[in-house]
């Protein structure tokens, strides 16, 4: 029988091999500098962001997307500073304003739960500044009691089951608690979010809870706990773009509006918005420009909007051409092999006109290629088309010259 101490004292314990050894792939050059490693790291993982979209997907454009955030005690640990909520806050003005530059036709509301209550902050709208400054108000608000997972739920799916099926019902979690205090069976709401095909995605700021994980497995959502601040602000970004649609659903045409805003000495004196109905004094709208329905003539501040009246999906042309890139994104660059690298006529980045920084230990530079109209990039220039521009330079650079 073999004895235990016959095997080797460096094979170490079970739970070390779980950890990746990050620090063993920093290594110095001859000058002593870590800075080749360190852009060896950062270009992978840039990199790594574009492999991983799947190409030819088909996505929902037309986002309706409520995040519920997590304001019980727990959002007073100072394990993100100053605090969770404050730091969450932070994070998720950011989160606003991203998602409705990369999606805008899309609608986003925010849910509040505490003192096992769960209120609507905001409703769904299309305009940042709206629940930014809702969002602002909460600074100012003391985390309180317990949260209550089910009637948070269920708060945000009595808006989105009315919501047509072409358009992308949406939840996201951002829960900093262990436990939650529900008023009935948890499992009849995860049944019914996903018979009503509503994604819930969850963000954990503590631990990882079998109920989220539940929740985001059954409604094809995702379930990802926070390290750190970065880590954090990563998984929030990641939902910016659009989630796939699933293979079964079908396509249809959807009929919208494009109104135009008219001027003040155009406007009907009696003439106030559909958006402040429900404010105490309506008139302090009377006489302000606004959008006008095509269809009913229904006067609206912001756009895009569903109209109260007709139905009709109110958009503007400029929001409706942003969102194109999401049907047919430009397609990840090939890296140019090593050996190719120094037999290109010109070495220089098509898009910023400059030698690559980022280089090997070797020295060599990295470049990357389109495989339309052949143009080499640097890793700088390729997130940029990729996450901002949306459009190959030097593809809509070619289209110019034969037109």
């Amino acid at each position: 029988m073999a004895n235990m101490t016959d095997e080797p004292d460096e094979q170490g314990y079970r739970w070390e091999t779980e950890y990746e050894r990050t620090w063993e792939v920093l290594q110095e050059d001859a000058t002593g500098s870590l800075t080749a490693s360190v852009q060896d790291v950062v270009l992978g993982i840039k990199r790594r962001r574009l492999l991983e979209r799947k190409p030819n997907l088909r996505l929902g454009m037309m986002r309706h997307l409520f995040v519920i955030l997590d304001m019980s005690d727990s959002m007073r640990d100072q394990d993100l500073r100053p605090n969770r909520l404050f730091c969450v806050l932070r994070l998720l003005e950011n989160f606003i304003n991203e998602f409705f530059d990369q999606n805008p036709i899309g609608q986003l509301g925010v849910i509040t739960t505490r003192n096992k209550r769960a209120d609507r902050l905001t409703e769904l709208a299309g305009n940042p500044k709206k629940h930014i400054d809702a969002l602002q108000t909460l600074r100012t608000t003391d985390p309180h009691g317990e949260t209550t997972l089910q009637n948070s739920l269920e708060l945000a799916a009595q808006t989105l089951r009315n919501i047509p099926s072409h358009a992308s019902r949406e939840i996201i979690l951002i829960f900093g608690s262990l436990s939650s205090c529900d008023p009935g069976n948890i499992y009849d709401t995860t049944r019914m979010l996903r018979e009503c095909n509503i994604r819930c995605s969850v963000i954990g700021l503590a631990a990882e809870v079998s109920i989220c994980k539940t929740l985001a497995k059954e409604t094809v959502g995702e379930y990802s706990v926070a390290l750190d601040e970065p880590h954090l602000k990563d998984i929030l970004m990641s939902h910016i773009v659009p989630p796939p649609v699933s293979s079964n659903s079908d396509s249809f045409l959807i009929r919208m509006g494009f109104p135009q805003q008219k001027a003040l000495d155009r406007l009907d004196e009696f003439s106030f918005c559909m958006c402040h109905l429900d404010q105490p004094e309506p008139k302090t709208r009377y006489g302000q420009p606004g959008y006008f329905c095509p269809v009913c003539v229904t006067k609206y501040c912001e756009l895009p909007v569903e109209c109260r009246v007709c139905g009709l999906t109110l958009v503007s042309a400029p929001h409706l051409a942003r969102s194109y890139h999401h049907l047919f994104p430009v397609e990840a660059f090939e890296e140019v092999p090593k050996e190719e690298i120094e037999l290109l006529a010109d070495k220089k980045c098509f898009g910023c006109l400059t030698e690559t920084p980022h280089s090997d230990k070797s020295g060599t530079t990295h470049r990357f290629r389109c495989k339309v109209c052949q143009r080499t990039f640097c890793i700088d220039c390729d997130l940029f088309i990729h996450d901002t521009l949306h459009s190959c330079p030097g593809c809509a650079s070619s289209a110019a010259k034969t037109e």
